[in-house]
């Protein structure tokens, strides 16, 4: 079930990161402004457009890796993405992708492309953290609001819903853990593909709001892995806090599908002021 905040018009994520190639390698893009956090678009957001040009460049359709560098954020509207095929390969593909505005470079990124197969287990999965527990009915959807009351427009066209425990900071009572559970639905329930998974590691709040509450926590690297195909529907995250120091966090994000298969993980390095 998807529960759509009233009389906002929702835009698929499949239409908002569609790119049109302008040439061999070369392809044009338009920022959707409803996908922004106080008019900042998402930084997974930016690197699933990227994921996709690169994965249209090889001759392998899944994006299996991916590590960013956010130079400087882009406004909402048209982008140019530039891609160099660097290796092809019988198992694996690597590509260099660029995204620009007005001439200036905004997301630099080494993409890794393969073809992800349907096998139904992990060989071995002892080394993950615990899998979210609480069912998806039962996790209250977040509020397009920050605890200061700014608007954020991703909010209203994605649901994220929170794990009870994961809530304090909306009450202005942060738990002090650093850590966000709960689920994560697409516009309109359109079913996670390896390029949306790009987006949704990036997709819940910072966990560091249930260490303190700041304002934009802007994402200076981001590396994914894209583990498997997910199921149908709507996944399950973990976002957790490792470290705070020198104005900057590292987070980490899990993403299990419906069945429990974990597919998609990433860290990221962040800017953050607290205190």
């Amino acid at each position: 079930m998807t529960v759509q905040t009233p009389n906002v018009e929702l835009f698929p994520f499949s239409e908002v990161s569609v790119l049109a190639a302008n040439g061999p390698g070369q392809f044009e893009a338009d920022v959707n402004p409803e996908w922004t956090i106080r008019d900042k678009p998402n930084g997974g957001y930016l690197l699933a457009m990227l994921g996709r040009a690169a994965a249209s460049v090889t001759t392998h359709e899944h994006v299996i890796a991916a590590s960013a560098h956010y130079l400087h954020s882009p406004d909402p509207g048209r982008v140019s993405v530039h891609t160099e095929l660097l290796r092809s390969g019988r198992s694996a593909s690597q590509v260099r992708a660029r995204m620009s505005q007005d001439g200036q470079a905004c997301v630099e990124a080494l993409v890794t492309t393969s073809r992800l197969g349907n096998t139904t287990a992990p060989y071995w999965d002892s080394g993950l953290p615990e899998m979210v527990r609480t069912p998806y009915e039962d996790c209250d959807r977040l509020v397009p609001r920050t605890p200061d009351g700014g608007r954020v427009a991703i909010m209203e066209q994605i649901e994220v819903r929170l794990e009870a425990d994961s809530r304090g900071f909306i009450r202005g009572q942060p738990s002090g853990r650093g850590e966000l559970r709960g689920w994560l639905a697409l516009p309109g329930g359109e079913s996670f593909d390896p390029i949306s998974l790009l987006f949704a590691v990036d997709a819940f709040p910072p966990a560091t709001f249930e260490i303190e509450f700041s304002g934009w926590v802007p994402t200076l690297e981001l590396t994914v892995y894209v583990r498997a195909l997910p199921a149908p529907g709507p996944v399950r995250v973990l976002q957790r806090a490792q470290l705070i120091d020198d104005q900057r966090v590292d987070e980490s994000c899990f993403v299990w599908d419906r069945t429990g298969r974990l597919v998609a993980q990433s860290t990221q390095l962040a800017g953050i002021r607290l205190g």
